[in-house]
C-alpha cells in the first residue's frame, strides 16, 4: 500500500470514529439542550473551525484563495445544502431522544446504500450489489427496528426519514463541488443549517443558559470535532482515496456508534438488533465493495 493511501485510511478510519461517538455527545446533549438549540450551536461552531482552513488552502480556480467571502450566502447551491443538512440532522437529533446511540448510527449509515439506489432518479446506473446490499440494509432495518405488528419504534422512524436527508445532500454535494470549492460549499451549508435550527430553537423551544453551560462538552464535541475537524479530515483523504472505498471506511461510524454507547452511556442491543445490525453493516459493505474493485482494477 501507498504511503499516501494508508494516510487516507488512516484519516478515513478517524472520521469514521469521531462521527461514531458523536452520536454519544448528541444523546448526552439532549439531557440539558433541547434538539435545535443543539443543533444551531455544534454547526455554527463547525463553521468557525473551517475558517483558517479555508483561507489556507487553495482551490483549483486559478490558484485563488478558497476565501468563505468568495461568493454569495444566499447562492442557491449553498440553500439547497443548507435545507438538507438542517432536515437530515435535525431529524436525527430529535429521533436520537427516542432511541439510542448505536440504533441512531446504523440506521443513519443506509445512506451508503440509498445514494446509488436513489441515484435512478437521476440516470445513474446502479449495479447488482446495490440492489442485494440495499436487500441487506432493509431485512436488518426489520431486524433492529420494527416491532410486533410491523410498528416502528418513534426515533427509529425520524432517523430513518434523516437517512433519506442525508441521500439527497451526499447526491447534491456530489454535483455541487463539480462548481464551487468544496470548503466554501461546508462552510456556507454549516452557517445557513446553524441560522435555520436557532430560528427553529428560538420559535419552539426554551433552552436556559444554565442548561447550555452543562451541555458545553457534547457541544463542543459534536461542533468542533464533528462538524468541523472530521468533515475537514475526510475531505483531505478523499483527495488520495476512491470513494467506494473511502465509503467502506466511512460506513464503520455505525459500528463505533455503537460500541461508544455501550462503554460511555450502558446501552445494549438484544440479539435480534444485534443480527439487524450486522445484517445493514454487510449491506453497506457489500454495496460499495464491488465498485472498489473495478477502480482498483
Amino acid at each position: 500500500m501507498k504511503p499516501e493511501s494508508l494516510r487516507s485510511d488512516l484519516l478515513l478510519l478517524l472520521a469514521s470514529l469521531i462521527w461514531g461517538t458523536a452520536f454519544v455527545a448528541q444523546r448526552i446533549g439532549m439531557q440539558n439542550v433541547t434538539p435545535f438549540f443543539f443543533n444551531g450551536i455544534r454547526f455554527l461552531l463547525g463553521a468557525l473551525v473551517l475558517i483558517p482552513i479555508i483561507f489556507c488552502r487553495k482551490n483549483n480556480l486559478g490558484g485563488k484563495r478558497d476565501g468563505f467571502l468568495l461568493g454569495n450566502p444566499f447562492q442557491w447551491q449553498f440553500v439547497v445544502l443548507g435545507l438538507l443538512l438542517f432536515g437530515g440532522a435535525s431529524l436525527q437529533q430529535v429521533g436520537i431522544v427516542f432511541t439510542t446511540a448505536g440504533k441512531a448510527g446504523f440506521i443513519t449509515g443506509l445512506y451508503v446504500i440509498l445514494v446509488p439506489v436513489i441515484g435512478i432518479l437521476f440516470r445513474r446506473k446502479t449495479r447488482a450489489t446495490t440492489w442485494l446490499g440495499a436487500v441487506f440494509g432493509a431485512t436488518g432495518l426489520y431486524f433492529l427496528s420494527i416491532k410486533k405488528g410491523f410498528s416502528i419504534h418513534k426515533g427509529d422512524f425520524l432517523v430513518l426519514v434523516g437517512a433519506f436527508f442525508w441521500t439527497f445532500h451526499v447526491l447534491a454535494i456530489d454535483r455541487f463541488t463539480k462548481e464551487i470549492p468544496p470548503l466554501q460549499l461546508a462552510f456556507w451549508q454549516f452557517i445557513l443549517c446553524g441560522l435555520f435550527s436557532l430560528a427553529f430553537a428560538f420559535t419552539f423551544e426554551h433552552t436556559t443558559v444554565q442548561a447550555l453551560m452543562k451541555a458545553t462538552i457534547p457541544i463542543f464535541y459534536a461542533g468542533l470535532l464533528s462538524v468541523g475537524i472530521a468533515y475537514t479530515l475526510q475531505v483531505v483523504a478523499q483527495e488520495h482515496a476512491h470513494p467506494s472505498h473511502a465509503a467502506i471506511i466511512l460506513s464503520l461510524e455505525s459500528p463505533f456508534s455503537a460500541v461508544a454507547g455501550y462503554i460511555v452511556l450502558n446501552e445494549t442491543l438484544t440479539g435480534r438488533e444485534i443480527l439487524g445490525a450486522a445484517l445493514m453493516a454487510g449491506g453497506m459493505i457489500i454495496s460499495q465493495a464491488f465498485a472498489f474493485r473495478n477502480e482498483r482494477g
